[in-house]
């Protein structure tokens, strides 16, 4: 028995020695193919703990972005692992001449039925050494949408906004349009079509809109969000509005809540959206049941359900009433009421934050939405007076360039509508005729002109080329000097 044991152990030991084939001279025993396929599992196993280790270790620790740190651990640990397995291969007693001849001969068979996968190596470099994708990117294609996780030599994985993922063929990315969100930053547009019925102001819907644009955190302040009148539809006036957004890639949830925001402001405004209305012609009107009355006291009156009516709450302060309160605005036509409004924005203050302190450059102009604020002077700790809501400050030294006097101070939680100069400055470049509009307004209050003028003068504020006994002459060339026009 133990005879026949030790022959069973001599003939499968054998088994593993013998000679399968030779390549050169050299003999190839299966003893030898399975050392070859030991150590390339070794090397790939090296090899994906290096790029792990440069992905995730030592290329953050080097500052190096996302984006980048894919391609460059990819092409790393590729090239040290063909490098490893050609090692190997030398190791092992095969001469490169002979695998090449191999390589050869197997290359056009492969290639034949390898076709798909060849190109997709092909496309996976051209992706990771063109970095037109990264890793990171929000993209869109062919119905997709996602992020792009994992950039491979064969495949790209891609997490949806649900949660899954999708492993694509890396040549149906570089064969297809793709639309690359986030190719230099996440900020992009969006469009909010909304439409409000015929007897609408279209100033206020203008007005509206703009507003819920700033109650939106996502959206951007610079561009400014903007109200287009798409014209006039069958049941409705079509607007758009355009804002330009930080996340792209939130959109759904962005849509939503301006959505949300706006459907309220509409709501508080009294502004109804409409829905689709038809006119019913009867031919027979006769063959209907009359409507059914009852009298009462002798008077005929519908039977109709009792009907309880709430008081509505008061209108909130719309921006283009509080805009003509201010003498210099007051004049301008709907259109250019609704132009300043665009180029304005919300600001929030909480209790006890300072707008402004004296001194600083005049440089915006405020109406009160919400809240309160208070006027003082710091250095002598003098309280002038309290603004409430409804009240302006600030548009002399808009249009002039004066210093503050004074610091403003917010009482309570407070909402403001700002035209700042940049604002200001693009609405007259624009409109080059407000500018003249303007003048001839601060023209009708010479007295306050002349002091503005001699307190800058005493600054030295006053550019000599500018400077003019005409007060209303001076105005125009400040204008143009500050504004650049």
């Amino acid at each position: 028995m133990t005879k026949l044991l030790e022959e069973f152990l001599i003939n499968f030991s054998t088994l593993f020695t013998e000679e399968l084939f030779s390549i050169r001279g050299e003999e190839i025993s299966i003893r030898d193919i399975i050392i070859l396929i030991v150590w390339h599992l070794i090397v790939i196993v090296l090899t994906r703990a290096l790029k792990n280790f440069l992905k995730k270790r030592l290329l953050v620790k080097l500052r190096i972005d996302e984006g980048n740190r894919e391609p460059i651990a990819t092409i790393i640990s590729y090239t040290i692992g063909t490098l490893g397995i050609l090692i190997v291969l030398q190791a092992n007693g095969l001469d490169f001449s002979s695998v090449a001849v191999i390589a050869g001969g197997l290359g056009v068979g492969i290639g034949f039925g390898l076709q798909d996968v060849t190109k997709n190596f092909v496309s996976g470099f051209t992706l990771l050494f063109e970095r037109t994708i990264k890793v990171g990117d929000f993209v869109e294609f062919d119905g997709l949408s996602g992020y792009v996780t994992t950039i491979s030599l064969r495949t790209t994985l891609i997490r949806t906004r649900e949660g899954g993922y999708v492993v694509v063929p890396n040549s149906n990315i570089v064969e297809s349009k793709v639309l690359n969100w986030s190719y230099d930053s996440y900020i992009a547009r969006i469009h909010i079509p909304v439409g409000v019925d015929y007897g609408s102001d279209p100033v206020i819907v203008t007005e509206t809109l703009l507003k819920s644009a700033y109650m939106e955190p996502a959206v951007l302040y610079d561009p400014a969000p903007l109200v287009i009148f798409r014209g006039f539809g069958d049941s409705s006036l079509d607007f758009e509005l355009r804002v330009w957004v930080n996340r792209i890639d939130k959109e759904p949830d962005i849509k939503s809540s301006l959505n949300f925001i706006i459907e309220y402001n509409l709501r508080q405004q009294r502004i109804m959206i409409p829905f689709p209305q038809r006119d019913l012609w009867l031919r027979n009107p006769e063959v209907l049941h009359p409507i059914k009355l009852k009298r009462k006291n002798n008077q005929v009156i519908n039977e109709l359900p009792n009907q309880q009516f709430t008081e509505q709450p008061p209108k909130p302060l719309a921006v283009r009433d509080l805009l003509r309160r201010v003498s210099y605005f007051e004049n301008f036509t709907d259109l250019e009421v609704r132009q300043l409004i665009e180029v304005g924005y919300r600001k929030r203050l909480r209790a006890s934050d300072i707008l402004f302190h004296e001194g600083e450059p005049g440089n915006a102009f405020y109406i009160i939405l919400t809240g309160s604020v208070e006027v003082f002077v710091e250095k002598i700790h003098k309280y002038l007076t309290t603004l409430e809501a409804g009240k302006f400050f600030g548009e002399l030294a808009l249009i002039l360039g004066i210093p503050r006097t004074a610091t403003v101070r917010a009482i309570e939680d407070t909402m403001l509508f700002v035209i700042n100069k940049n604002g200001f400055e693009k609405l007259l470049h624009e409109h080059p005729e407000l500018s003249e509009v303007i003048v001839q307004e601060l023209g009708q209050h010479q007295e306050e002109l002349v002091q503005r003028q001699q307190e800058l003068r005493k600054l030295g504020l006053v550019d000599q080329e500018e400077d003019d006994k005409n007060p209303v002459v001076w105005v125009r060339k400040r204008l143009n000097n500050l504004f650049g026009l």
